[in-house]
């Protein structure tokens, strides 16, 4: 997809993100995750800033998005929650930051919207500090035989309508880009992964 028209979606998408009310499920995921970051926070594709209400005091969040839409929903969330955050309206897989900038890279439910979901991997790996930590909650393909061959069938559909493919592997890519997993779990027929992640080479979790 052209990336002028996936921004456009995104941006019709926002106001819609901005009122969604999520489950109870997910809002016990986004908890249980984001209660390990700390320090200097990168969050990739903040949406409409879902996550805010999760991070511990004393975070220092930097938020991106391609969408302006989107910032502007989350710039009204962070007031909202009382967050110490600055907004970089740009392309996560055009942007660069100095190896090590951050003590902690989240990113939630982004990886399946990427062209090159390896690269964008391989960046925060480089840019999360060496004892930093890489927080990740992402869908994609299941390894449930039925439920992968549905969402092969659907991706197409789904990618044009919001933006969104359904086929990442999520734990291969990690793998791939050489971040070493330190906890995994596994929810909804191994469609949504959680991932807790260190930069560096040694022995690498089961997701």
């Amino acid at each position: 997809m052209d990336k002028k028209k996936q921004i456009r979606l995104f941006d019709k998408q926002a106001a819609r993100y901005g009122r969604r009310q999520e489950g109870q499920l997910l809002r016990s995921w986004r908890r249980d995750l984001l209660r390990h970051a700390n320090g200097n926070v990168l969050e990739l594709a903040v949406g409409a800033g879902t996550n805010f209400p999760y991070y511990p005091a004393g975070a220092k969040v930097t938020a991106t998005d391609f969408s302006p839409e989107m910032l502007k929903r989350a710039r009204t969330a962070a007031a909202g929650c009382r967050l110490d955050a600055e907004f970089v309206g740009a392309d996560i897989e055009e942007m660069e930051f100095p190896n090590g900038s951050f003590d902690t890279i989240v990113s939630t439910l982004s990886f399946c919207s990427y062209e090159d979901p390896l690269r964008v991997m391989n960046k925060i790996r480089r840019w999360c500090k060496p004892e930093g930590t890489v927080l990740l909650l992402e869908h994609g393909i299941s390894s449930n035989v039925a439920v992968a061959a549905a969402l092969r069938l659907l991706d197409p559909l789904l990618y044009r309508t919001i933006g969104c493919h359904h086929t990442r592997n999520i734990p291969e890519l990690v793998r791939q880009s050489g971040l070493s997993i330190t906890r995994a779990e596994s929810r909804l027929f191994k469609t949504v992964h959680l991932i807790w992640a260190k930069p560096g080479s040694s022995a690498r979790g089961d997701a």
